[in-house]
């Protein structure tokens, strides 16, 4: 297997293994609480470490990256991520497993922007659709694969099982990753920007975890309030150090330029509906349908072979039609997948239902890629680890948000309605919702000009041989 194939398929290894452990667990609660004599609920404190520790050292990935060099970073990360999942699959009591949490979370953080960076300087522009192609199914696959796989191993094996999974996992990509994978050298980085690190930290940290609660009752409305609150706060301040601060931790600057922009802000866009539907969907077929948790994750499976299947038709349609207008229908296609679930019904044909799936996550893995690659196309080498983790950032705080929009939404349906328990026809308003958030995406993506991306897509060499095939005519 060539070097550039093989690149991206060890970081989607790594991915995979992440997202995939990030969502596995939620399953398993109930039995690891059980295990520990603890009330259930409290193991949500599991879930909001995990989070808060990706938080925390998101932002300050690619400065590490680039002090002590990419390839070694990305190593330490599925190192402590493994060290982590050691010490949640050996604990004993809630604290050791928070403890195990945070660990992992912390290698995750470095994990997720330093393997795309160390994607972004092995490949070639030219190659670089195919491989995010590889790096955008994990994220996909991982949150439909991770609940059922939780409870397929909770109910046969042992819930320790999902944290020690990933150790043969981790040695492995350790080990791909030292053969294959070459240490570039970068420019230093200036002195960490402490404070606009601590603002940074607060800002994800709060409006991460504040979305994520937001309308689950997990913990009191004014909680929620309060965190959000904080995180708003420290963004505010955070805006007005950036001005101020000669290297500030994140770089807002990189907003000018237009592919970044619009990744961003359409992906941001984007990503809410999409961050909505591992919430969404599971409760619909549970709650809604009378499905076990292990027929509900085998249904939404099939989203994740859409994904995949994506894969070997994002580069020809971004060649052919190039990234503004793929990015602006496909937009309006996913976008309209996602509200169609909300008419999802008991006595609708299964067949309906599995090309739903299959077609929406297709099209959402199309999407995905085509932004993430956007994203790079006209960044220059030395801005590019701060790309990834302003990336990272964005794309984190955006599937809170989408999960929170699903949940308050889904609430105030049930409540309106003066029930208790979500019906099917509840989970319709809230899939409409988050499906027109994700579609609006499409205004974003439209502003783009119509050479966007053309070096990536391939599209500057069929232009010049349609050029040069002209001139020959001509004479």
């Amino acid at each position: 297997m060539s070097r550039p194939i093989l690149i991206p398929l060890i970081v989607a290894c790594a991915l995979f293994m992440e997202t995939l452990d990030a969502t596995v667990i939620s399953t398993a609660l109930p039995a690891i609480a059980d295990s520990f004599g603890e009330n259930p609920l409290r193991l949500n404190l599991a879930i909001s470490c995990y989070l808060l520790s990706l938080a925390v050292f998101v932002p300050v990935s690619g400065w590490v990256a680039d002090r002590i060099g990419a390839r070694t970073v990305f190593r330490l990360a599925i190192l402590v991520f493994v060290a982590g999942s050691v010490l949640c699959g050996s604990s004993s009591s809630l604290g050791e497993l928070v403890t195990g949490r945070i660990v992992q979370g912390a290698g995750g953080a470095m994990m997720m922007p330093v393997g795309r960076l160390v994607l972004l300087r092995s490949v070639p522009k030219s190659q670089l659709i195919n491989a995010m192609a590889w790096v955008t199914v994990p994220a996909l696959v991982g949150p439909v694969v991770g609940p059922p796989l939780g409870g397929f191993i909770t109910t046969y094996v042992d819930w320790s099982w999902i944290f020690w999974i990933n150790v043969p996992i981790g040695i492995v990509g350790v080990v791909l990753a030292t053969l294959f994978i070459r240490e570039r050298p970068a420019e230093r980085p200036p002195r960490l920007d402490l404070p606009g690190f601590v603002l940074v930290a607060l800002a994800l940290s709060g409006l991460v975890l504040g979305f994520e609660t937001l309308g689950r009752g997990i913990v009191p409305g004014w909680a929620t309030g309060s965190l959000i609150a904080v995180g708003l706060g420290a963004t505010v301040l955070y805006l007005r150090h950036a001005r101020r601060a000669q290297a500030p931790l994140v770089d807002l600057g990189l907003l000018r330029v237009p592919t970044f922009r619009a990744s961003m802000i359409g992906g941001f866009l984007f990503r809410i509906g999409t961050g909505a539907l591992p919430f969404l969907l599971p409760m619909l077929f549970q709650l809604g349908f009378g499905m076990s948790p292990l027929e509900s994750g085998l249904l939404t499976f099939v989203t994740a072979l859409g994904a995949i299947s994506m894969k070997f038709l994002a580069r020809p349609a971004l060649k052919r039609w190039g990234f503004r207008a793929v990015l602006t229908a496909n937009a309006l296609l996913a976008g309209s997948f996602i509200a169609f679930y909300g008419l999802f019904r008991p006595d609708m044909p299964t067949a309906l239902i599995l090309a739903a799936l299959f077609t929406g996550g297709f099209f959402r893995s199309l999407q995905f890629t085509s932004l993430n690659a956007l994203a790079y196309a006209d960044v220059s080498e030395r801005q590019m680890s701060r790309a990834t983790s302003f990336a990272s950032m964005a794309q984190q705080l955006s599937m809170a948000v989408g999960v929170g929009v699903g949940a308050l939404a889904l609430h105030y349906t049930v409540l309106l309605g003066g029930g208790e328990v979500p019906s099917v026809g509840d989970f319709t308003p809230a899939f409409l919702l988050v499906g027109a958030i994700s579609a609006l995406s499409a205004v974003v993506c439209r502003s783009l000009p119509p050479e966007a991306g053309a070096e990536l897509a391939g599209r500057m060499a069929a232009a010049g041989t349609a050029a040069a095939e002209e001139r020959k005519a001509a004479e």
